[in-house]
C-alpha cells in the first residue's frame, strides 16, 4: 500500500504543477507573491479584465511542453518566452514542424487565442498534440498571463 502512494506521490508531482522559485535551505519562509492583477489592467481589452491567477492556473497544463523563464531551454515545445511580437517557427533551437515553419504570421494575442481554441484546427499539419482550451474566459486569462510572464525585460 505504501508503495502504491509513493508511485502515486511522484505521478502528480510529475504532471506538470506550478512550479515555485527556489529558496535558499536556510530560509524558513516562502517567497512574497507579488501581485500582477494592476499589470492586467494595462493590457489592451479584453485581457485588462482577465484574472492573473486564474492564467497562472491555466498555465499549468502547458508546463509538460513550454516553459516561459528567459533563457530556460526548450522542451517539447518552445519556450514561450518572448512570444507576443516572434514570427512562427523562430524560437532559437528548437525544431518546428513543417506547417509552422511555412507559417507566415507573427505571434499576437489574437493568433494565440485562435492557436489556443483548437491547434490542429487553426494549423493542419501542427505536431502541437493538445486538444485547446475551448472556455472563452480561461484563454483570455490565459493569453493575459503570457501577456505579463512573457514580455523580455525592459
Amino acid at each position: 500500500m505504501r508503495h502504491l502512494l509513493v508511485i502515486g506521490l511522484l505521478t502528480l508531482s510529475a504532471c506538470g504543477s506550478p512550479q515555485t522559485p527556489s529558496t535558499s535551505s536556510s530560509s524558513a519562509t516562502a517567497p512574497a507573491q507579488v501581485d500582477r492583477q494592476p499589470e492586467i489592467a494595462d493590457l489592451p481589452a479584453p485581457y485588462n479584465e482577465a484574472n492573473y491567477e486564474a492564467g497562472r492556473r491555466a498555465f499549468a497544463q502547458c508546463r509538460s511542453c513550454h516553459v516561459i523563464q528567459a533563457g530556460a531551454p526548450n522542451r517539447v515545445g518552445p519556450n514561450l518566452h518572448g512570444v507576443f511580437g516572434r514570427h512562427t517557427g523562430t524560437a532559437p533551437g528548437f525544431t518546428y514542424s513543417q506547417a509552422l515553419q511555412n507559417a507566415d504570421f507573427v505571434w499576437d494575442a489574437d493568433h494565440l487565442d485562435h492557436w489556443l481554441q483548437n491547434p490542429q484546427t487553426f494549423l493542419p499539419g501542427t505536431r502541437m498534440a493538445f486538444p485547446g482550451v475551448h472556455d472563452d474566459t480561461q484563454r483570455r486569462d490565459l493569453i493575459a498571463y503570457l501577456m505579463i510572464e512573457s514580455k523580455p525585460e525592459e
